[in-house]
């Protein structure tokens, strides 16, 4: 099966002035009548040329919306994603914007305190009160009547840190935030939606003790969603957006059914405290203070520090549980991770749409939050769109912050992964689910390779994938000893082909601990050198997910390791080598560190690639909108 590149990333089109003309110019010197004889001909054969061509070029999409004849010039946010590269967007900013401007004015903020009932398990001690949530609420300024969609944004980073204990507070939600709340204030509000901003339980000026991602915040948070829903101003349509903390509550919100609730934008927000700081049973290092830092931070001496809640105390005990004694029970004594375990609940419960938003470079909440997050919510029958270009812990419109990428590590895919037209996306996607406007977005997966070319999947990993498994008696590598002071890896033969790996490479290794109740791999990926990819597991984790089973001194045990979502071209004759380490990047040292265990790199170990077929001419590719033709790329 042979596989090329796409010659379409390197090839920019002009941009149009006009995305829908087509202009085709007829020169006859016979007379009038012979002359608008032959321009007709002329014409039809020119344009039934020219669209078959672009029918070729862009697939089913073009010829789909040329026949149904829509003006993208004023209807421009129906542009099909083949066509976006072509508008005339506004790109000369630090965050897509749309190509027209709204027409309402924002009216001055309002404040307001809504009192959640919470379950008896999460009531408080010490300075019982009433748990307030604080909203910060911006309406445009529509005629009398009119009902209003909402968008909203809620974390724990409004008037965070400092408050005279220590270093400066971060603005209150008063004030629009500079990631989620500014741009909507600046982009959507004035196309007539609200603008609202929270602060979770304990931060800010909400009450009631900083639950963090348990029950007691995610029953907050669905508080303010069905108040923000039932006012007399709202159209009963709730959406949340944000990155990171701000991304996981949009997950929180989705875990109890509400009429409301009609789409999350989950932005890096990862889909489980547990998920977010363990890969297969390895620890991140930041996993063991998470809870107590940020307790901590939203510290500021008054009585409402006072209120304590149960897993204030159990939080910050179950890293080190975990990290020292899961084949124990130690990743079990209570049910602190299943209480912040939020998809399960999402696919059970949730009746609205997800977009989902993801670096393949993101260290913060790794890519795998996302998929196979996508495909699980399909497969539950939750209409879900993503975009997952090679940025990390970022939006997809922020260049400057793209272009920070290192070698290995996204720069590779660099211009090519902004996407200013990010906006417009958004906008449609808003317009159906908030204001009931239009038809029902399709689901779909925008991925980028690493070398940054853009494609478009219905599922991803693409249904047409296939495996390739190499075992390892044909690599060029011998096994032996991993741990603190010892690495092996193993070289495969060039490639005799191009491939495009699509998906979650897996490598299922076969090793022996010592004497030592445990072990830790950690793979990196390399191509020609470059840097694509990685996995880590720890032995006691080797069926993969996050059940923990003995591992015994000098025994033999199969590792169902995983690599972190990959979408990677390579051409004919490149070389693929894995280097496994005792721990990388990260990731804390497994207890066994020191005795590590013996990897065996022949025919019981299987290094096994998802592979696609993407030719040039596939009608699945598509071109970024060339913003660095308006603004220069950042140095």
């Amino acid at each position: 099966m042979k596989r090329h590149p796409h010659d379409g990333g390197g090839r920019r089109l002009p941009m149009a002035e006009e995305s829908t003309i087509l202009e085709v110019e007829l020169k006859s010197t016979d007379s009038r009548a012979q002359r608008q004889l032959n321009a007709s001909a002329g014409a039809t054969v020119a344009f039934s040329i020219v669209f078959l061509m672009m029918a070729m070029y862009f697939g089913p999409s073009v010829s789909q919306d040329v026949g149904d004849t829509i003006d993208y010039e004023t209807e421009w946010w129906k542009t099909p994603l083949h066509l976006r590269h072509t508008m005339d967007l506004p790109m000369d900013t630090l965050r897509g914007q749309l190509p027209e401007n709204g027409s309402y004015e924002v009216l001055p903020f309002e404040e307001h305190f809504v009192e959640v009932e919470l379950p008896a398990s999460e009531q408080d001690a010490g300075f019982p009160g009433p748990a307030l949530m604080h909203v910060a609420l911006w309406l445009p300024d529509v005629p009398e009547g009119t009902k209003i969609p909402v968008i909203m944004t809620i974390h724990p980073y409004y008037d965070f840190g400092g408050e005279g204990v220590a270093g400066d507070d971060s603005s209150p939600n008063t004030v629009p935030d500079g990631g989620v709340g500014k741009w909507v204030y600046d982009t959507f509000v004035p196309h007539g939606y609200a603008l609202a901003q929270a602060s979770t339980f304990g931060t800010g000026q909400s009450t009631h003790c900083q639950d963090v991602k348990g029950l007691g915040e995610q029953t907050g948070i669905q508080g303010v969603v069905d108040w923000l829903g039932e006012q007399e101003w709202s159209n009963g349509n709730v959406g949340l957006m944000g990155k990171s903390y701000a991304g996981t509550t949009n997950w929180e919100a989705a875990q109890q059914p509400s009429p409301y609730l009609k789409t999350i934008v989950p932005i890096s927000g990862s889909i489980g405290v547990q998920e977010m700081f363990y890969r297969n049973g390895s620890s991140e290092s930041r996993a063991m203070l998470y809870d107590a830092l940020y307790e901590g931070a939203t510290t500021d001496a008054t009585t409402d520090d006072m209120r304590m809640c149960t897993d204030d105390v159990i939080g910050p005990l179950n890293p080190f549980s975990t990290w020292a004694g899961a084949e124990v029970g130690g990743a079990e004594w209570n049910d602190y991770w299943d209480e912040r375990r939020h998809l399960p609940d999402v696919l059970a419960n949730y009746q609205g749409s997800v977009y989902l938003v993801w670096g393949m470079q993101d260290w913060n909440v790794d890519p795998y939050h996302a998929f196979p997050t996508y495909q699980l919510m399909r497969d539950a029958g939750i209409n879900a769109r993503a975009i997952a270009g090679q940025w990390a812990h970022n939006y997809p419109d922020q260049p400057d912050r793209h272009s920070e990428m290192g070698s290995g590590y996204g720069a590779e895919a660099y211009p090519n992964m902004s996407r200013m037209d990010w906006a417009v996306e958004l906008y449609g996607w808003f317009d159906y689910y908030l204001k009931d406007i239009g038809e029902e977005p399709e689901p779909m997966v925008q991925i980028q390779t690493h070398n940054g070319k853009w494609h478009v999947e219905e599922t991803w990993p693409p249904e047409d994938m296939e495996w390739w498994p190499i075992t390892l008696d044909g690599a060029e590598g011998t096994g032996g000893t991993v741990n603190t002071n010892n690495q092996r890896s193993f070289t495969l033969p060039p490639l005799e082909e191009d491939i495009h790996i699509s998906g979650m490479p897996t490598l299922h290794l076969s090793v022996n601990t010592l004497a030592c109740q445990g072990g830790q791999v950690f793979a990196t990926m390399y191509a020609d050198g470059l840097r694509v990819g990685h996995a880590t597991m720890d032995v006691r984790y080797r069926d993969g997910g996050y059940e923990a089973k003995t591992a015994l001194p000098f025994s033999a045990y199969t590792m169902l390791m995983e690599f972190n979502p990959m979408d990677v071209d390579l051409d004919a004759g490149a070389v693929i080598e894995v280097v496994m380490t005792e721990t990388g990047e990260d990731y804390l040292p497994s207890p066994c560190a020191v005795v590590g265990m013996n990897v065996n790199i022949d025919a019981s170990s299987t290094l096994s690639l998802p592979l696609i077929d993407r030719p040039v001419d596939d009608d699945r590719w598509f071109l970024a909108p060339p913003w660095w033709e308006q603004q220069s790329i950042p140095s």
